[in-house]
Order: C-alpha cells, then structure tokens, then sequence
C-alpha cells in the first residue's frame, strides 16, 4: 500500500551545482533566460528560432552537466539501461525538445493563431462541462504542459485557478507572474507556498464551479505526499490535487499535451478520476494518487523526451 509522509525538499527541482552559483541570473532557472526568449520569441520572425534552439540547446548540454546526468538516469527505467554515447543521446533530445517547447511557449504569445492543437478525449471534457460542478484538472511536467489549463479557459469559458510553483530565482518569478496577467481575467494564477489560506481559495473556486489545474508530478517543499510506484520504482507525489477534489467532491481530469511538430500540439483528456470518501481519508487519497501515477506513467511512454524532470529521481 502506498505509504504518506512529509517531503521536507522539492525532489524534483533542478540538479544544481556549482553552474548555478557561477552563473545566478544567468543560468538556465534564472530571470535572464525568461527575459531574453520573451523579447526574442515575440519580436524576431519565426524563422529565427531554429538557429536559436539549436545554439542554446547545444550550449546548455555540454554546460549542465548535473541536468544531463539526471535526464539519462531517469529515462533508464522508461527505455532500458544504455551506455555512455546512448544516455548521452537521450539527454541531448531531451535537452532539444525542451528547447523547442519553452520557444514555443513564447512565440504563442506572439502569433497564437498559427498553432494548432488536436484534442483527443473531448468527450470526457465536455461530459464534465455539461455539469455545473468544478474540476481538477492536473498535468504532468511534459512537452508543453503549460497549455494544458488553458484548455479549461477556452473551452469552459469558466474562470481557472493555475497553480504554478515558485520559480527558483525570484526575479523570474515576478517577470513570470507579469507576464501570466495578460492571459485575461478568466485566467488566475497563483503561485505554492505564497499565500497558507490558498487551499481553501480553490475550494471555494470549485464550490462555484470553476476549474483549478495543478501540477500532479512533483511535490512542494514541505508539502504531503505519498509514495507510489512510477516505472516499477518508488516516487513521492503531491497530495494536494486528491486532497482538494475529496474534499469538495469534484472529479480530477488528467490532461497532457505532447508536442507533435513546428506549431502542432496533441491534448489528449484522460478519463476523470473521481475520489472516494469513505471513513478512511488517508486510503481514499493514496488511491487517487496511485491511479494518478498510472496516468502520468502513461503520458511518459507516449513521449519519454517531452519528460521534463531535471533532477536525479533514482539512484
């Protein structure tokens, strides 16, 4: 039975080291990188990303050492063991696609009309529209996840909680959530660990009706979580989207979006999840959680390289 207990780090923020300490704001988590791919993904014409991705991408592989390291041992479990010029392989398509889906994340802001996206599981989504109750709609750190939530904005037309987690330099995460504020006002953001009274903020946004999406993959600094099998192997995931949907009685919908080609996404709704409420609060959760981790599983196998985690999960 999956075991709960409290994750005193972020065990999957990014493998840090003594790059990051040279660099501060230069470095991949820091504000320059946010600062420079807005300017130059929504002024420069689309043409120019290629050579970009392809510059940086090369720069930040042979730079990040500790990153590279933890992308290849994580794909072991998912594609099976492989030497020195193979998990050097797998990390370099990694790094390349996370290039591509972070450009892109930028040059929608810039020309949102040139993207397409094929939804697959629609049939989920508007069973659970045609309901007035809310959703919890969670993700996963795959290809371009960000746009999963905004799915529920445009297609519920219903206001959406997006909780983000706090970025790793501050000054990124202010750029970040000034940024966020021009995605309407049908869109709210808020960040973990800001505010102690936001679980019931998005209790009361459910209870109205409205949508929260959370990250199910990765849990907070200090938050509760259980640990269950990913890939045959233990992992601690958050909590926190079982917790709010049992507590309200609301379903969670896992949604994923996988990056298919230069302006193309496939969102694909995976069945709703919905939570038990018996006596025993702790077993209800941890079940919910386990289904959730068959879910993210699932979402890995169908595009290993759009699976963003940086730090090393397994020894």
């Amino acid at each position: 039975m999956p075991s709960s207990h409290s994750q005193r780090s972020a065990v999957h923020a990014p493998a840090l080291g003594l790059t990051h300490r040279l660099l501060g704001r230069f470095h991949v988590t820091g504000v320059f990188w946010y600062q420079f791919a807005h300017s130059a993904f929504t002024t420069l014409p689309s043409w120019t990303d290629w050579p970009i991705v392809q510059f940086f991408s090369i720069f930040f592989f042979i730079t990040l050492g500790r990153i590279r390291g933890a992308l290849a041992s994580n794909l072991e479990p998912v594609l099976g063991p492989a030497g020195r010029w193979e998990r050097l392989r797998r990390s370099r398509r990694t790094i390349w696609t996370f290039a591509w889906c972070f450009t892109e994340r930028f040059r929608r802001l810039a020309e949102p009309g040139t993207f397409k996206s094929v939804v697959e599981g629609e049939g989920y989504w508007r069973q659970l529209m045609a309901s007035p109750q809310g959703a919890v709609v969670v993700t996963a750190h795959i290809g371009p996840w960000e746009n999963a939530a905004q799915l529920g904005a445009a297609e519920s037309r219903r206001r959406i909680h997006v909780v983000r987690e706090t970025e790793i330099d501050p000054r990124a995460q202010a750029f970040v959530r000034e940024i966020l504020k021009r995605s309407g006002e049908n869109y709210v953001t808020h960040f973990g660990g800001d505010d102690p009274a936001l679980a019931f903020t998005l209790a009361d946004a459910l209870r109205a009706g409205e949508i929260v999406a959370l990250q199910a993959d990765r849990p907070r600094a200090g938050g509760r979580n259980v640990i269950v099998s990913l890939f045959g192997r233990p992992i601690p995931l958050p909590i926190g989207p079982a917790a709010l949907a049992r507590t309200v009685g609301v379903p969670i919908v896992p949604i994923f979006n996988f990056r298919e080609g230069r302006f193309l996404m496939r969102t694909v709704i995976r069945p709703p999840i919905e939570v038990a409420h018996t006596a025993d609060r702790s077993a209800d959760i941890a079940a919910a959680v386990h289904r959730l981790a068959l879910e993210i599983e699932w979402a890995i196998r169908e595009r290993p390289y759009q699976w963003f985690c940086f730090r090393k999960l397994w020894d």
